[in-house]
């Protein structure tokens, strides 16, 4: 079947046709790199990275260019390393490292293509020199703004009254606009800024200009998908989307507007003040695994909103304990993946990415492994494996050999493990059992779990 996605400019599930077949164009707003990447930010990019996955799986790897942006101008980046005390570039390189860090530890693909914005300054001056000599800008007191007046198709975005516009923008009042409604696309910058020389004098770029310039530079003035969160329609993609068509004659920016849905915490809004921020490398730091926060991230629907819990994280962490469980039953030495996908996995991402039943279908197959293995069905185990393991890997899950998931310890420490366990045998073997089960007791102490059966230990685990 065709991918289905819910555009939201037409507000309706529409049949993904892309302009050109032989490459499929995405952009997607990345970080602003001024901090730690929360779980909001996370949804964002496992989101799209869903979509980036279905779009190779789909168009082929070499057939999809992925442009995400790197925001490195910015005003909390200049308040953030001036609180450091560190120099921007400093600050910008280290979170953007650390950005990059935590999304390949959730199984996010690097993308195509990320421009930084400070590379693409002179394209952002392009852009607005030819606002103004379209008559849609207008430079005031060192500052250069667009005139919303002039695009009468302005707010079809966000589906917003010109009250509730400007409401929403919390709008600057400044007696150089001519409107109040009127948006920034360069402004002054004081000596101890960031800037650049410009025909308006020395300054920096407006922050939706950055990504008009920067998505036209790398996949033209026509793309594909244009994705972010859905806080993002209004100002940022209003804004984007008006000044790229106004730069083009009226001519259309974007086919499909993509945008996730909100996350909370405990049902609460994400904030430091209230002290629910929940950062990424929070999780990873306290030994969730990547795979375990992806999971749960793409447990809810991606328009859905999304409330992050304890017990999310505890399901989406047994979820993944059970697809490990299943790969392992045989103990087979390698999974064919040639098969690919089920048909059933596939079909439900390309209605418009329905991971939650994706994930059905993955546990689906886990129940059929155990059923088969008991049963003593090699070849239904074996067939079904493959398919776990497939359908898993284009959710950007169950990458790793199951040993190493449900052991999850280093070498040195499963070698101690092993002995131990020898060492249990050999107590039973004869009939030592006080002994036997104090070397037990001592691993599940430790967090190690052994999986008896009659005939012995088969197999130890991590709690």
């Amino acid at each position: 079947m065709p991918i289905q996605l819910y555009n939201s400019l037409t507000r309706r599930k529409e049949e993904f046709v892309p302009i050109d077949p032989q490459n499929v164009r995405m952009y997607v707003c990345g970080p602003t790199v001024y901090d730690l990447a929360h779980i909001g930010n996370a949804r964002a990019v496992v989101v799209f990275d869903q979509l980036y996955r279905l779009l190779r799986h789909t168009y082929g790897e070499g057939h999809v260019t992925y442009v995400r942006n790197i925001t490195d101008i910015d005003d909390k980046i200049i308040d953030a390393a001036r609180a450091n005390g560190e120099p921007i570039d400093a600050l910008t390189r280290r979170t953007t490292d650390l950005f990059h860090q935590d999304m390949a530890a959730l199984g996010a693909l690097p993308p195509s293509l990320e421009p930084r914005c400070t590379a693409h300054v002179p394209q952002m001056i392009a852009m607005i020199e030819q606002l103004i000599a379209t008559q849609h800008a207008y430079a005031a007191e060192g500052h250069v703004l667009f005139a919303v007046g002039s695009w009468p198709r302005y707010g079809r975005l966000s589906r917003r009254s010109r009250q509730e516009l400007l409401a929403g923008a919390r709008v600057e009042v400044a007696p150089y606009k001519r409107d109040p409604g009127d948006f920034v696309l360069w402004k002054p910058s004081t000596p101890d800024q960031p800037g650049w020389d410009s025909p308006w004098g020395r300054g920096r770029p407006g922050w939706h200009i950055e990504c008009s310039a920067m998505s036209e530079a790398h996949l033209g003035p026509h793309f594909d998908i244009h994705g972010g969160g859905l806080d993002l329609i209004f100002p940022h993609h209003e804004n984007e989307l008006a000044q790229s068509e106004s730069a083009h004659g009226g001519e259309k920016f974007v086919n499909f507007w993509v945008h996730n849905g909100f996350l909370s915490v405990d049902q609460t809004k994400m904030s430091k003040s209230l002290g629910n921020f929940v950062t990424a490398r929070e999780l990873l730091q306290h030994d969730v695994p990547g795979e375990v926060i992806r999971l749960a991230l793409l447990s809810t629907h991606y328009r859905d909103p999304l409330d992050w819990t304890e017990a999310k994280l505890e399901q989406a962490e047994q979820a993944v304990f059970r697809f490990y469980v299943a790969l392992n039953r045989g103990k087979p030495l390698a999974i064919d993946l040639s098969p690919g996908p089920p048909a059933v996995v596939l079909e439900a991402l390309q209605d418009d990415l329905n991971t939650p039943l994706a994930l059905t279908h993955l546990y689906e197959l886990a129940h059929s492994i155990n059923r088969s293995h008991e049963q003593g069905d090699a070849a239904g185990r074996s067939r079904d494996q493959a398919a776990l393991a497939a359908g898993g890997r284009l959710l950007g899950l169950l990458g790793r050999t199951p040993e190493e998931y449900l052991k999850g310890a280093q070498a040195s420490d499963a070698a101690l493990i092993d002995s131990r366990i020898a060492a249990r045998a050999q107590a039973r073997k004869e009939h030592r059992f006080a002994d036997a089960d104090k070397i037990r007791a001592e691993l599940l102490a430790t967090g190690i779990v052994l999986e008896d059966r009659p005939d012995g230990t088969t197999d130890w685990r991590r709690a």
